[in-house]
């Protein structure tokens, strides 16, 4: 059994989780403590405060007592607002304080590019455009090129939350660009595990997701690799390790 931690903020797209342990069919356990939000606002102030040492660091005493091998910090907006280097802090901080390997769902989205081979990528975010120029620059920082960035200006992850197949797909669509080698999608907030399938169909590309790559990431970091085509092309890549 390979079990991966997640610090996922508040309560908004969180079922995608259980259904992602459910796809990889195989001994995989996918353990989630929520952390306390703070102000639900897609905002750099509120973003930073809910990333901080502070808050994550309530979660882990509950995550170690899960078993959990490998932390992530289940958060892209709440890592990308510190910049690269921040983001490599937090990240530095949290495996000292878990014990484990950590990461966040910023980093993931650099390193599935990567496992993908691609380096141009689009991005469709939820966020308002302030904060999805952060995320562009990140990407940037690690080595993408961001061809194309689509920005819907939701405040709050509760909205979001409330968002449906026909929503994600607009999202996408509106997204992708023809210089574009995938699409990313960036907020932990949106429920999209069901609809990676139907995605990466209607956009013949691969397509990245928030709470995707966040278990990717952890697996990463366990070094465990599992065959699951119904979690999109980043779960089908060689060598495979299926149980």
């Amino acid at each position: 059994m390979t079990a991966l931690g997640l610090l996922y903020p508040g309560h908004s797209g969180e079922d995608d989780y259980p259904r992602i342990e459910q796809l990889l069919g195989s001994d995989i356990r996918v353990d989630l403590v929520h952390t306390d939000i703070g102000v639900d606002a897609h905002r750099v102030d509120a973003l930073r405060e809910m990333g901080s040492a502070e808050r994550l660091s309530a979660g882990v005493a509950e995550l170690r007592l899960t078993g959990a091998e490998t932390v992530v910090w289940a958060c892209t907006s709440g890592s990308f607002v510190y910049g690269w280097e921040g983001a490599q802090e937090q990240v530095r901080a949290l495996a000292r304080l878990a014990g484990m390997p950590a990461s966040s769902t910023s980093f993931a989205f650099v390193h599935a590019a990567r496992e993908l081979g691609v380096r141009r990528v689009a991005v469709g975010a939820t966020y308002p455009e302030e904060v999805t120029a952060l995320f562009a620059d990140f990407l940037r920082a690690g080595g993408l090129d961001v061809v194309a960035v689509r920005s819907s200006g939701i405040v709050t992850a509760a909205e979001v939350g409330t968002w449906g197949e026909e929503e994600v797909l607009t999202l996408a669509r509106a997204a992708d660009a023809s210089g574009a080698q995938a699409v990313l999608l960036p907020d932990t907030a949106l429920h999209t595990a069901a609809h990676i399938g139907l995605l990466e169909k209607a956009l013949s590309k691969p397509v990245l997701t928030a709470n995707q790559v966040s278990v990717w990431e952890g697996l990463r970091l366990a070094d465990r690799r599992v065959n699951a085509p119904r979690l999109g092309a980043l779960f089908t890549r060689e060598p495979i390790v299926q149980v």
